[in-house]
């Protein structure tokens, strides 16, 4: 059996994990995202670039203290028109993104990382087409009153298998890369590692 280790504190991605039986440990990566998303964006990277550098570096820095052990890095980012949303801060940012993506097509990407010894040796990106509704001010405030923080600041604005589903119009794509981890390619590429 693989010893996992998950390089993220992000509950959802473990239980998704729990879930298809890949026995893991929690070991968040300690790596301050927002000055590399800035330095990314000065760099033109495109929202699905910066996901995948920021689910490396995850993988990576946890993997250099874990001689040996296979460790998985997530990333998640909204991409509305080429513009990178990140996780809300707060319930003010969190409505103000709602308003950014009332009515539009956005994209959920997710990334994920292997990584053995400090080097990344798989990864992953997937992405999702989401079509928000058209709500009033007043409907999103309501939405996100029913929210618990953990919530809201575990799956970015919306929480797909609960309340959020409300919020679409359309969902194309896979439920979990929505969540935060595309479990089918972990899975297969798993198989493959312990086969060899």
């Amino acid at each position: 059996m693989i010893d996992l280790i998950l390089a993220s504190k992000s509950k959802v991605r473990k239980q998704i994990l729990d879930k298809n039986n890949i026995l893991t440990t929690v070991q968040p990566s300690t790596v301050d995202e927002e000055p590399i998303k800035q330095s990314l964006l000065k760099e033109r990277a495109t929202p699905e670039l910066i996901s995948k550098n920021l689910a490396e570096l995850k993988a990576s820095r946890v993997s250099q203290k874990n001689f040996d052990k296979l460790v998985l890095g997530a990333d998640s980012v909204i991409d509305l028109n080429g513009e990178l949303i990140s996780k809300p801060e707060n319930r003010g940012e969190a409505l103000n993104i709602l308003k950014k993506l009332n009515g539009k097509e956005h994209y959920l990407i997710s990334s994920v990382c292997i990584s053995k010894n400090g080097s990344m040796i798989w990864n992953y990106t997937d992405k999702a087409t989401l079509t928000m509704k058209d709500f009033n001010d007043v409907d999103l405030e309501n939405y996100l009153s029913k929210i618990s923080d953990e919530a809201l600041y575990s799956y970015n604005v919306y929480q797909i298998e609960g309340e959020g589903r409300n919020l679409f119009l359309k969902i194309e794509g896979d439920e979990d890369t929505i969540m935060g981890l595309p479990i089918k390619k972990i899975k297969e590429y798993l198989n493959n590692y312990e086969q060899n």
